[in-house]
């Protein structure tokens, strides 16, 4: 049966990446010009797949990521479901100041369920990244295209492959970093039995060769 290939990577780094800000999508700050370097010096160094079709989140730092690592896709699409978690009250704030926040420590905790204010909900978010990645492939097969790339925020990775990812693992085991993310794969038979998508490799290629390596 045919496997369709979806290269899942985040975005670049943003001036308040660098600062320690909190960033969902409440915040939309384009990449800096250290965040745009390292996407170039990362191409330049290591093989990207190509892909005809890209999938991107709305938000600036997303879009601009496109345009740099799959400047020759043909079809680039926004999916407004790509987007960063918002997180409400703790949006553009200091990550230092935020461990002092007792409302911060609430939402850290999972069994407190605490919802900042004007944020998402964490069961709304999770079934919207769930969904947005089932439906990439959906539409992957529908329209008979083999091979795509999504360009996405780091929580949304997560959530997506801690949910519907194989093998198994904690949320916080698949963090990328920035300019990197993971080769998937599904059949028509996984996708519509059991729900699930095949982590089979790193991107860039040869990234973590590299990296294991240091």
């Amino acid at each position: 049966m045919k496997n369709y290939r979806l290269y899942l990577v985040r975005h670049g780094v943003t001036q308040g990446n660098l600062d320690g800000i909190y960033m969902g999508s409440g915040t939309d700050q384009p990449l800096c010009a250290q965040g745009a370097a390292q996407l170039r010096a990362l191409a330049a160094r290591f093989p990207y797949p190509k892909a005809e079709t890209v999938f991107s989140s709305p938000m600036r730092r997303a879009v601009e990521t496109v345009e740099l690592l799959f400047p020759d896709a043909k079809d680039k699409i926004i999916l407004a479901d790509l987007r960063e978690n918002a997180f409400g009250e703790f949006e553009g704030r200091k990550v230092t100041e935020l461990v002092q926040d007792a409302h911060f420590k609430q939402w850290m905790d999972p069994a407190q369920h605490y919802t900042p204010e004007g944020g998402e909900p964490a069961a709304e978010f999770h079934k919207r990244c769930s969904d947005v990645l089932m439906g990439m492939f959906e539409f992957m097969m529908k329209s008979n295209i083999s091979e795509a790339a999504c360009v996405t925020h780091g929580g949304v990775i997560m959530s997506m492959l801690a949910q519907r990812g194989m093998p198994r693992r904690a949320p916080e085991l698949w963090m990328a970093d920035s300019g990197c993310g993971y080769l998937l794969q599904c059949s028509p038979e996984l996708w519509m039995r059991d729900g699930i998508v095949e982590v089979s490799d790193i991107i860039p290629f040869g990234y973590l060769d590299e990296e294991e390596g240091k």
